[in-house]
């Protein structure tokens, strides 16, 4: 469903996808090399990758969530 996702929207729409997945680790993730190759040509074709790097502002804030776990880079309250 992803790739018919993918390939209908093919150079008629803008699509931004956010993953912790590196583009290597996408055939391993989807558990097909063929079909992985397939998404990254069409995803990567005429694209902008913006790589970020960092502590993450979503886990740094979820305290709440995992009390018995410290963040690094969190200051104690």
């Amino acid at each position: 469903a992803f790739f018919n996702m993918i390939n209908h929207l093919h150079e008629q729409a803008s699509i931004i996808i956010t993953t912790n997945k590196s583009p290597k680790q996408w055939a391993e993730t989807l558990e097909d090399e063929v079909l992985a190759t397939a998404l990254l040509d069409r995803l990567l074709y005429r694209c902008e990758v913006v790589k970020l790097k960092g502590t993450s502002y979503r886990m740094d804030n979820r305290q709440t969530i995992f009390p018995e776990k410290k963040q690094e880079n969190t200051p104690e309250k």
